[in-house]
């Protein structure tokens, strides 16, 4: 095992002092950067002043290190510790080496040998926070511990209350080990809230998270630690985020439906209030209590993320002030952020028995397993960013009856950086992977975390098909029969498109394996699966004929069964996944209820991707998206497809999107086994893999 040298090397660390806590000095507060370099530093790179310490990491980043005795809680450190490991006790050891089994190779934000080494001398050395949360999550395994899964489990609600209460003692004297209590406490299935996520960056700002420390003046092993919180940090950042769009828009969703006479002055009214008309805000209170006495469910999701949003929104207008007066980005920008991307030196050289194979093997996994992630979260920032913010939103609605081109020509290069990323995937964390078939993994001793990267994948995917889709069905905005329409050839490709992509998500779901499900789970995982179903519900809702819309229905009642089978007893932690999905979908399902009944179409105009003149042929076809950059009627289209025809790939957008192989009911059985005669598994393990042009 690595030795870090214990206590007197951890005294050349910056954010991991047992004694002293950082504070980055930013280029707006009361120290003026170009004077702090008139200080005397001593050998240490440190300077005494008489407000704290000067720490100087490099020739442009200077720290103030202050003592932890003068901040509060700091009295009870040591009978926190002690309270804490007493609850676990005599298991505590047992649980870190679950932790580390189970948890650690998928979100690896902990030195392991560093915390091995600590625990080992003493659990007092250790931030009480960051302790419990440990604790807490490797609990969640604890039947499948065969030495723990006969005896009682530790009592959880007391390290939660000790958890609570001493990491926000912690906020006081923040390290980098209350960003680890942090980011770990918010993988429970309770912990994704925005609050306590902005808090968690705010303090990786106090410590400099969102530098780049490439060449300062730190232990290289905490560069690397470094690194891999702050790209944690913006993981936690952009699906909270993610999250607060999802869960408004499923109301904003519901509310088309259920109130399309009310839908646009309700929108009208949203931004008004936003741009601070007090006359406006007072008509949208009355509004929405006028709401509650049409639909109560409907209300209480609509009321509830009003509010959400009026929080956030007066946060981010306060929160310009207090970045000027602390020096601090107000949140995670791309011009506010210089971290590095990960590489393989970010990871330490020792971390397991060097003669266990399969355990190198599983870190080697799941250090790919989180730069993957990473990556992938890069993407969907740039979708949310592009078309889920307010000005976003608002420009796409100005666009008009070019709105959903408009959509298409932004979603093209994104597409494009989803179709590489998914192709250059490697072989450790596909789903088709050699570990699946191990015998270690078949008879249940090891996890595969790698579910969580692939869901978070087809998650993205639905949300930029979500806002396509979205597009369309807004239009046209009025009832006069002369009012621009989407062309519905674009119409029909696209909702294709989406068919495939919902198809490949459920299809994803159902190959699901125990050796997957009982794995660690990022947080966003029970909103990933939820938003399947909520994206099957918006196919649904916006289908033109009554056999499409009876399709979705069979096929979302086909895949709440699988989440009701994915969490029967034995399934460890997938319970509470698969709940919170079903519950979601069953709320989506409700409020489709209401819809008035779809006319009746034939097959070939109603039901996207079957039947029809082609058939199969057609579908393949179709299951692309072909726009250009002028018009939008089909007389123009095969041009804007760069005059290749409706498979042409010449500066128009086309991506052929490929449907897999998927467990589904009679009827569209031996359609959808026709369409994939002869693909075999294909590159993405038979769900995921995509094709440019045709």
């Amino acid at each position: 095992m690595a030795n870090f040298g214990g206590p007197t090397l951890l005294k050349r660390t910056l954010g991991l002092q047992a004694d002293r806590y950082c504070q980055y000095i930013g280029p707006t507060t009361d120290f003026e950067p170009s004077l702090i370099n008139l200080s005397s530093f001593d050998p240490q790179d440190e300077s005494l002043l008489a407000r704290g310490t000067l720490r100087r990491v490099s020739d442009n980043d200077t720290f103030l290190l202050l003592p932890d005795n003068n901040t509060p809680g700091y009295d009870h450190i040591v009978e926190d510790a002690d309270e804490i490991e007493n609850i676990v006790a005599p298991h505590g050891r047992r649980l870190i080496d679950l932790y580390f089994r189970v948890v650690h190779p998928g979100f690896p934000i902990i030195q392991r040998s560093v915390f091995y080494e600590k625990y080992e001398r003493s659990h007092r050395e250790f931030s009480p926070p960051l302790l419990a949360a440990v604790y807490i999550l490797a609990i969640n395994w604890w039947e499948h511990e065969e030495e723990l899964a006969g005896l009682p489990k530790p009592n959880v609600r007391e390290l939660e209350r000790l958890v609570r209460t001493t990491l926000a003692d912690a906020m006081y004297r923040p390290k980098l080990s209350t960003i680890q209590a942090g980011l770990l406490l918010s993988q429970r299935p309770e912990g994704d809230q925005w609050a306590p996520t902005a808090q968690l960056v705010a303090v990786g700002q106090e410590l400099g998270l969102h530098l780049d420390c490439t060449n300062w003046k730190i232990p290289p092993w905490e560069r690397g630690l470094r690194k891999r919180l702050a790209w944690a940090l913006y993981l936690q950042v952009s699906v909270v985020v993610f999250f607060l769009f999802f869960f408004f828009f499923l109301s904003f969703f519901s509310f088309f439906f259920l109130f399309s006479f009310l839908f646009f002055f309700s929108f009208f009214l949203f931004f008004s209030f936003f741009h601070f008309s007090f006359i406006f805000f007072i008509f949208f209170i009355f509004f929405y209590f006028f709401l509650f006495f049409f639909n109560f469910f409907f209300i209480f999701f609509a009321f509830f993320f009003f509010f959400l949003f009026f929080f956030i929104f007066f946060y981010s207008r306060s929160d310009k002030w207090g970045a000027l007066v602390h020096g601090r980005p107000s949140h995670i920008f791309a011009s506010n952020w210089a971290v590095q991307p990960l590489n393989p030196n970010d990871f330490p050289d020792i971390e397991c028995d060097e003669t266990d194979a399969e355990e190198r093997l599983e870190l080697e996994r799941g250090r790919v397993l989180f730069r993957q992630m990473v990556q992938l979260s890069q993407i969907l920032a740039e979708i949310l960013d592009t078309f889920y913010t307010l000005q976003a939103t608002s420009q796409i609605a100005n666009a008009g009856p070019q709105g959903t081109q408009l959509v298409l020509s932004l979603a093209k290069p994104i597409q494009l950086k989803l179709k590489e990323w998914y192709s250059a995937l490697p072989a450790l964390v596909r789903m088709d992977s050699t570990f699946q078939t191990t015998p270690s993994s078949s008879s249940g001793s090891r996890f595969s975390p790698i579910g969580y990267l692939h869901l978070a994948y087809f998650a993205t995917e639905i949300t930029l098909h979500r806002r396509i889709i979205r597009s369309m069905s807004a239009l046209p905005e009025d009832n006069n029969p002369n009012s621009p329409s989407i062309d519905p050839y674009i119409q029909h490709i696209c909702r294709s498109a989406a068919k495939a992509r919902l198809i490949s998500a459920m299809d994803f779901v159902n190959r699901l394996t125990p050796s997957h499900l009982r794995a660690f789970w990022y947080f966003a995982s029970k909103t990933n699966f939820a938003l399947i179903g909520t994206f099957g519900s918006l196919l649904w809702g916006t289908s033109p004929g009554r056999e499409e819309a009876e399709w979705y229905r069979r096929r979302l009642g086909e895949y709440r069964w699988t989440l009701s089978v994915s969490s029967k007893p034995g399934e460890g932690t997938s319970k509470g996944l698969t709940e919170f999905a079903m519950g979601m979908l069953d709320i989506s399902t409700g409020l489709l209820k209401k819809l008035p009944e779809k006319p009746l179409l034939s097959r070939s105009g109603s039901e996207v991707g079957f039947g029809g003149p082609g058939g199969v042929d057609q579908v393949r076809r179709s299951s692309l998206f072909a726009l250009g950059h002028a018009g939008g009627s089909s007389a123009s289209l095969n041009s804007m497809a760069g005059g290749g025809g409706r498979g042409g790939t010449g500066g128009g957008f086309s991506l052929g999107m490929q449907s897999p192989r998927s467990d589904i009911g009679e009827e569209e059985g031996e359609e959808m086994d026709s369409e994939d005669d002869g693909e075999g598994e294909g590159e993405g393990g038979g769900y995921g893999s995509f094709s440019v042009g045709n």
